[in-house]
């Protein structure tokens, strides 16, 4: 259970909307300091974690003129601490007008496991530096866990078309690889703020000890100016698994407002 509630907390940070060369991107930014996101993850009616982002100006200097600070923290919930206890504790620093990321940390705490990865990125020389040494990367554009969460916010999906399929590239576990997300189309979700117009998307997922044969995991997106990820769920061998925003707080556009950049 550990492994599928990490694995449907990734993809629903990173599988939005790519494509392996450069990604055209909108130069208003979808959020802005002060912004916090509450979700809570449920295994069947089971409430299991709670997660909270939140955006910061960052007080540490880059290279970049502004930087934005965006954390993130997952702890199980106090039900499911009974089975297994997860404390988890991501930052990323990203420069505010390209949205790729300086620097990333990870304090993780699952179990007796412990682990603290920090990471560089060097995107003119197109390198990683994490804890196993220095990776190279073929996209211009490399995203932590936390930056492809807010870059994928940002992007221009203005020309995007349902059946249309994405991949991203990202440095995880000192590893860089990609992830295929296909565009489904535009539908309404009820949500804990409302009814919202939604962008649907699917990312690819591979059967085996964790997902059925015909198993599909679906990300719902607002499909307004903000773009915050309000749902995704997933069907697995026994059950299913739902990641559902909760809070929203501090937004920069009120909900279901469009923007220039946002489907039809």
């Amino acid at each position: 259970m550990k492994r599928t509630l990490a694995f449907i907390c990734f993809c629903f940070g990173v599988a939005l909307f790519a494509n392996a060369q450069s990604l055209p991107y909108l130069k208003e930014s979808a959020f802005k300091a002060g912004e916090e996101l509450r979700y809570r993850l449920r295994y069947g009616v089971i409430s299991a974690a709670t997660g909270t982002l939140t955006v910061e100006d960052s007080k540490i200097k880059f290279s970049s003129p502004h930087s934005f600070h965006l954390s993130a923290r997952g702890r199980t919930s106090n039900a499911f601490s009974i089975f297994y206890t997860v404390d988890n504790r991501y930052d990323s620093y990203i420069d505010s007008r390209t949205f790729l990321p300086h620097y990333y940390t990870e304090n993780i705490r699952e179990g007796n496991y412990r682990r603290t990865d920090i990471v560089r990125f060097d995107h003119r020389n197109r390198t990683v530096q994490g804890n196993k040494g220095t990776f190279k990367s073929e996209s211009a554009q490399t995203f932590d866990l936390l930056s492809a969460y807010y870059f994928s916010r940002n992007l221009d999906l203005s020309n995007v078309k349902p059946g249309q399929s994405f991949t991203m590239t990202y440095f995880l576990n000192d590893e860089i690889a990609t992830l295929g997300i296909e565009y489904v189309g535009i539908e309404s979700v009820k949500t804990p703020l409302g009814t919202l117009e939604c962008l649907k998307f699917s990312p690819e997922i591979t059967p085996g000890r964790i997902f059925r044969k015909d198993s599909r995991l679906y990300l719902w997106v607002t499909n307004d100016g903000n773009r915050i990820p309000v749902k995704a769920q997933v069907e697995i061998l026994i059950g299913s698994v739902t990641l559902e925003l909760s809070e929203a707080t501090g937004l920069k556009y009120p909900l279901g407002q469009k923007v220039q950049g946002v489907s039809k």
